[in-house]
């Protein structure tokens, strides 16, 4: 299903961006009741690669808070800088700082001990505690670098795979979601959009896809929600990471407003923003390359050439941006295998047939009434 006007890329994923690569680690050993330290373990790692060794060409970026009740590391960089200069790291609530300092140890396997450097990575994270063991803190280094060792610029695996394993959105499986969308510009043609989403947020209620109650559509009647089993008032407490990459040339500022705008998506398929949901949203654009690098090395005096793109491209990029993230939201549900977690808890994924039948059937009635 292909939401709004603009064409999806080659592999309708945010690695449509050229020089945007993903690789997952997953992470699904045991099952039973919980036993911390021991399992079972739903979690995983997954790393999202602006361009190869970014630190030596930074992206220009912006990020928005629609709630924030979560976290994602290095912002306060970003917002002072305007730049992304690590790769971005996704994982659980609890091993955020595992896996930052794991991608510090990338970098420095990279740049070695010739060069004077800082590293700020970005970690950002959602809970998977209803269905993995998450204060076992499972997740190694050695975790962090196979998926720096599966970085693709190929089609991405979604659903329940990588950080997305042990998520949960709006009490359907969720997970890892990607989308992409073709921008026409009067010099290339066109450009790209891509979004990454690592969905763990919702109520079933409330869920909408198309404009369409698809909530009230396919109630916990119908698909049992996993919190069923739990206390039924958690459902919505969880969160939803949003990356936006776009090979148009976007100055800081321009990525923060593409960022403020991919928290219209999260609302448009029913999130709020609840009160315990960390929604953290950072849009980096790949449209200039003549940054320099980050090091504490000799200063630099002079002039940096860059592009913009104007405000009539930057609107486009406003409507492409909120159709594939709510793409991406609804693919992380639609991709996601049925988990079993611990202690039994169960997330199934958003059946498509039922969810096809239910957009058909609002168009034709919608179709219907217009005549």
């Amino acid at each position: 299903m292909t939401l709004g006007i603009f064409p999806p890329g080659r592999h309708n994923a945010i690695t449509d961006v050229p020089g945007v690569r993903v690789g997952h680690c997953t992470i699904s050993e045991g099952e039973g009741p919980l036993v911390t330290g021991k399992g079972p373990i739903r979690t995983g790692v997954t790393i999202v690669e602006p361009r190869p060794s970014v630190w030596r060409s930074p992206v220009f970026a912006g990020a928005h808070r629609l709630n924030g009740n979560g976290e994602m590391t290095g912002l306060s960089w970003i917002r002072e800088n305007g730049q992304l200069t690590t790769p971005i790291g996704l994982t659980n609530t609890h091993s955020v700082g595992a896996v930052r300092d794991a991608i510090i140890a990338e970098i420095h396997r990279d740049r070695g001990d010739d060069e004077s450097y800082f590293c700020l990575p970005v970690v950002a994270e959602t809970y998977d505690g209803i269905l993995s063991d998450i204060n076992g803190q499972h997740i190694r280094a050695e975790h962090v670098e196979a998926a720096f060792r599966a970085l693709s610029d190929g089609p991405v695996p979604e659903g329940s795979v990588g950080s997305g394993t042990g998520m949960i959105c709006h009490e359907f499986n969720g997970g890892i979601g990607t989308a992409s969308r073709l921008v026409p510009n009067a010099h290339s043609g066109a450009y790209t959009l891509g979004v990454l989403v690592q969905a763990n947020h919702g109520q079933r209620r409330r869920l909408r896809v198309d404009g369409v109650p698809i909530g009230e559509r396919i109630p916990t009647e119908i698909v049992s929600s996993p919190y069923e089993d739990l206390r039924k008032e958690m459902a919505g407490s969880g969160s939803i990471i949003v990356l936006i990459a776009t090979d148009a040339p976007l100055l800081p500022h321009q990525c923060e407003r593409l960022a403020q705008r991919g928290a219209l998506a999260i609302g448009r398929t029913g999130g709020i923003g609840e009160h315990n949901s960390g929604d953290l949203l950072l849009a980096f654009s790949t449209g200039n390359d003549t940054l320099p690098g980050v090091g504490l090395g000799e200063l630099d005096f002079e002039d940096i050439p860059v592009r913009m793109a104007s405000d009539t491209v930057v609107e486009l990029l406003f409507e492409a941006v909120i159709d594939a993230t709510e793409e991406a939201i609804v693919n992380s549900m639609l991709a996601a295998a049925t988990t079993v977690g611990r202690d039994g808890i169960t997330a199934h994924p958003l059946p498509a047939e039922q969810l096809r039948a239910a957009v058909v059937g609002a168009r034709e009635n919608a179709e219907g009434a217009a005549s």
